[in-house]
């Protein structure tokens, strides 16, 4: 009886695991480009990296499949040596250095390679994540294989080119929508500390006005107590002031009523102090805000695309899903635009165990963010407030997936609305809808 072989694993052809210890880096100073380039005379080249705050590792991969070993340099101290080494060896030969997105910590290095002229590419980490058992028949995962991978996948053409832009335009409206999400989470944390204090000292209020109430902050501000709220003889005359036409008398009545009654803890010095200050600083967030949005609404203006989709969602969310997810004219279509803000359905399903559906969440959380605020906006328009409704009620009275479900059509009208230059119909969201 004859013994078949067993056939070597196909991993033992693409990384040179015969060598002992075959993620051992060098240092970039020590790398002998002459040596590493004997035998490969103006053949292509690739170039995987992985960054960190500290440290780059760079894996050299020939079109044979067989990779050298990982270079080693500091970041960003040895960015220029990396770059200089990386020019060297891109003479003569077509070279493309490909990495995954890193935050801001391969930016100087990114930087470097465009004022060099050297082309990058991306690699989607979660594409690099879930080809790392493939590479090498091992789960695991560390920087010099990592880089490995990278370079690997941009051989196989799962990289595109990611060019180091800097517009001046892009720019300034990053700038804004980075300030205004800065303005939000300190509102959001404002509203949290003001909702905690006022249940000790002044409970009753909350069930009359709202935290956000510009009325509540202006008192808060101005007062600081209920008690000092009861005491001010010009107290009902500057509510009613500053509630407008918004604030019926009877509920202007009913918040001085509630200061002068309220059973909540006496407030000393620094309670006082501390009301103060957070009624102020949300009202001064309020403000920042409306500067932010005011700003965003003068920088759609003359933008195609920012105007279409700011006639749909506000100037506000264009301008967020532009930084976030860039130019819908970018993606061949709807499907992808949408896919980038992860708003694609996925399903986990094996054999007879059947998974829901869910959306994947892979892609610009703050553009997810913005639209889901729109959808919340969008369903009380014609065509959509009747699935919502039927959909809601299916769901057993949950709201969640409605949402959702308003959200991912959004996705898509938006991407018509600035691509196509369609106008936009929210009875065309869900046409086939039977009502």
């Amino acid at each position: 009886m004859s013994v078949v072989p067993t056939p070597r694993p196909h991993v033992l052809e693409v990384i040179p695991m015969t060598r002992s210890k075959a993620y051992r880096a060098v240092a970039v100073k020590h790398v002998d480009l002459d040596a590493l380039l004997a035998g490969h005379a103006g053949g292509p080249a690739r170039v995987g990296l992985d960054i960190s705050k500290d440290e780059v590792r760079a894996v050299l991969r020939w079109p044979e499949g067989q990779f050298e070993r990982p270079w080693r340099c500091d970041n960003p101290g040895q960015v220029g040596d990396l770059t200089d080494l990386l020019c060297r060896l891109g003479q003569g030969r077509e070279l493309v250095v490909a990495l995954e997105p890193t935050g801001t910590y391969g930016d100087p290095l990114r930087q470097a390679l465009h004022d060099a002229e050297v082309v990058v590419h991306r690699v989607s980490p979660k594409v690099a994540h879930d080809y790392a058992e493939v590479f090498d028949g091992v789960p695991s995962q560390h920087d010099g294989k990592d880089a490995a991978v990278v370079a690997e996948l941009s051989a196989a053409g799962k990289s595109v080119v990611w060019p180091f832009t800097r517009n001046a335009a892009d720019q300034e409206m990053a700038y804004w929508v980075d300030r205004l999400d800065q303005q939000r989470r300190l509102l959001a944390m404002s509203y949290g500390r003001l909702e905690g204090l006022l249940a000790r000292h002044w409970p009753e209020v909350t069930r009359l006005l709202p935290v956000r109430s510009g009325v509540l902050l202006r008192c808060l501000e101005r007062y600081g107590s209920p008690a000092a709220v009861a005491a001010d003889k010009e107290a009902w005359g500057r509510v009613r002031r500053w509630g407008g036409p918004l604030l019926s008398e009877a509920k202007a009545r009913a918040v001085l009523a509630s200061a002068a009654s309220s059973v909540g803890v006496r407030t000393e010095t620094f309670d006082v102090r501390r009301l103060q200050e957070h009624a102020g600083q949300a009202r001064q967030v309020r403000q920042d805000q409306g500067a932010c949005r005011r700003r965003l609404a003068e920088l759609v203006v003359g933008n195609a695309v920012l105007t279409a989709q700011a006639s749909v969602v506000g100037a506000a969310t264009a301008c967020v899903l532009w930084v976030q997810v860039g130019d819908p004219r970018a993606y061949g279509c709807g499907a992808a635009y949408r896919k980038a803000m992860g708003l694609n359905l996925t399903e986990r399903s094996s054999g007879r165990w059947q998974g829901g559906l869910h959306i994947s969440r892979r892609g610009a959380a703050e553009a997810r963010r913005w639209l889901y605020y729109a959808a919340l906006r969008l369903v009380r328009s014609a065509g959509v407030r009747g699935w919502y409704e039927a959909k809601k009620e299916r769901d057993g009275g949950q709201a969640g997936r409605a949402l959702v479900g308003v959200t991912r059509k959004l996705a898509l009208a938006l991407y018509h609305v600035a691509v196509s230059g369609e106008a936009f119909d929210s009875r065309r969201l869900f046409a086939g809808w039977a009502k």
